[in-house]
Protein backbone atom coordinates (compact mmCIF):
# COMPACT_ATOMS: atom_id res chain seq x y z
CA UNK A 1 0.00 0.00 0.00
CA UNK A 2 1.32 3.42 -0.89
CA UNK A 3 -0.60 6.70 1.25
CA UNK A 4 -0.30 10.08 -1.30
CA UNK A 5 -0.50 13.30 -0.07
CA UNK A 6 -0.82 16.50 -1.91
CA UNK A 7 0.01 19.65 -0.57
CA UNK A 8 0.83 23.54 -1.79
CA UNK A 9 -2.52 24.58 -3.54
CA UNK A 10 -4.77 27.47 -3.35
CA UNK A 11 -5.55 30.83 -4.88
CA UNK A 12 -3.59 32.57 -7.38
CA UNK A 13 -3.77 35.13 -10.11
CA UNK A 14 -3.43 34.39 -13.57
CA UNK A 15 0.17 34.18 -14.83
CA UNK A 16 1.46 33.51 -11.63
CA UNK A 17 2.95 30.14 -9.79
CA UNK A 18 2.52 27.55 -7.61
CA UNK A 19 4.08 24.03 -6.62
CA UNK A 20 2.56 21.27 -5.55
CA UNK A 21 3.89 18.30 -3.49
CA UNK A 22 3.33 15.12 -3.16
CA UNK A 23 4.41 12.75 -0.38
CA UNK A 24 4.22 9.02 -0.55
CA UNK A 25 3.99 6.44 2.68
CA UNK A 26 6.42 3.37 2.11
CA UNK A 27 9.65 1.96 1.56
CA UNK A 28 9.16 1.44 -2.30
CA UNK A 29 8.42 5.11 -3.83
CA UNK A 30 11.06 4.61 -6.32
CA UNK A 31 9.33 1.48 -7.98
CA UNK A 32 6.06 3.51 -8.84
CA UNK A 33 5.99 5.55 -11.82
CA UNK A 34 3.97 9.01 -10.62
CA UNK A 35 1.98 11.12 -12.25
CA UNK A 36 -0.47 13.86 -11.80
CA UNK A 37 -4.31 14.56 -12.92
CA UNK A 38 -6.43 16.97 -12.69
CA UNK A 39 -10.48 17.43 -12.08
CA UNK A 40 -12.53 20.74 -12.64
CA UNK A 41 -16.24 20.65 -11.68
CA UNK A 42 -18.10 19.15 -14.27
CA UNK A 43 -15.61 17.75 -16.12
CA UNK A 44 -13.97 14.19 -15.92
CA UNK A 45 -10.59 13.91 -14.49
CA UNK A 46 -7.67 14.33 -16.92
CA UNK A 47 -3.78 13.69 -17.11
CA UNK A 48 -1.99 16.51 -16.45
CA UNK A 49 1.91 14.71 -16.55
CA UNK A 50 3.93 11.90 -15.39
CA UNK A 51 7.18 10.94 -14.28
CA UNK A 52 9.03 7.37 -14.53
CA UNK A 53 10.50 5.63 -11.35
CA UNK A 54 13.97 6.79 -11.82
CA UNK A 55 12.92 10.25 -13.04
CA UNK A 56 14.72 10.35 -15.87
CA UNK A 57 11.52 10.18 -18.65
CA UNK A 58 8.49 12.85 -18.46
CA UNK A 59 5.69 13.10 -20.65
CA UNK A 60 3.47 15.95 -20.17
CA UNK A 61 -0.30 16.72 -21.76
CA UNK A 62 -0.20 19.52 -24.73
CA UNK A 63 -1.95 21.76 -22.42
CA UNK A 64 0.37 22.05 -19.96
CA UNK A 65 3.50 21.87 -22.21
CA UNK A 66 6.37 24.24 -21.55
CA UNK A 67 4.22 25.91 -18.27
CA UNK A 68 4.52 22.79 -15.75
CA UNK A 69 7.47 20.82 -14.70
CA UNK A 70 7.52 17.50 -12.72
CA UNK A 71 9.97 15.94 -10.95
CA UNK A 72 10.41 13.79 -7.85
CA UNK A 73 13.16 13.21 -5.27
CA UNK A 74 12.90 9.11 -4.32
CA UNK A 75 15.38 10.00 -1.43
CA UNK A 76 12.43 11.93 -0.05
CA UNK A 77 9.00 10.25 -1.06
CA UNK A 78 7.89 13.14 -3.04
CA UNK A 79 6.70 14.18 -6.00
CA UNK A 80 6.43 17.90 -7.36
CA UNK A 81 4.72 19.86 -9.90
CA UNK A 82 5.91 22.92 -10.92
CA UNK A 83 3.26 25.34 -12.17
CA UNK A 84 4.20 28.55 -13.70
CA UNK A 85 1.89 31.15 -16.35
CA UNK A 86 -1.39 29.91 -14.80
CA UNK A 87 -4.38 30.08 -16.32
CA UNK A 88 -7.85 30.12 -15.45
CA UNK A 89 -8.45 27.13 -17.00
CA UNK A 90 -6.02 24.90 -15.13
CA UNK A 91 -8.31 25.87 -12.19
CA UNK A 92 -9.19 22.45 -10.71
CA UNK A 93 -8.14 19.61 -8.08
CA UNK A 94 -5.00 18.09 -8.81
CA UNK A 95 -4.40 14.37 -7.98
CA UNK A 96 -1.06 12.57 -7.25
CA UNK A 97 -1.45 9.42 -8.03
CA UNK A 98 1.26 6.46 -8.65
CA UNK A 99 1.32 3.09 -10.85
CA UNK A 100 3.63 0.13 -11.46
CA UNK A 101 2.23 0.52 -15.21
CA UNK A 102 5.09 0.80 -17.44
CA UNK A 103 2.52 3.52 -19.02
CA UNK A 104 1.39 6.66 -17.82
CA UNK A 105 -1.17 8.64 -19.23
CA UNK A 106 -4.57 7.11 -18.37
CA UNK A 107 -6.02 7.10 -14.70
CA UNK A 108 -6.30 2.84 -15.01
CA UNK A 109 -2.36 3.14 -15.36
CA UNK A 110 -2.39 4.08 -11.62
CA UNK A 111 -3.57 2.15 -8.30
CA UNK A 112 -2.97 4.87 -6.02
CA UNK A 113 -4.73 7.97 -5.55
CA UNK A 114 -4.19 10.96 -3.27
CA UNK A 115 -7.45 12.89 -1.93
CA UNK A 116 -5.98 15.89 -3.80
CA UNK A 117 -5.41 19.88 -3.81
CA UNK A 118 -7.53 22.58 -5.09
CA UNK A 119 -5.95 25.15 -7.62
CA UNK A 120 -7.87 28.25 -8.37
CA UNK A 121 -6.53 30.64 -10.72
CA UNK A 122 -8.23 34.32 -10.94
CA UNK A 123 -8.57 36.29 -14.31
Amino acid sequence: QVQLVESGGGLVQAGGSLRLSCTASGRTFSSYRMGWFRQAPGKEREFVTTISRSGSTTYYADSVKGRFTISRDNAKNAVYLQMNSLKPEDTAVYYCAAGLSYSGIYASNYDFWGRGTQVTVSS
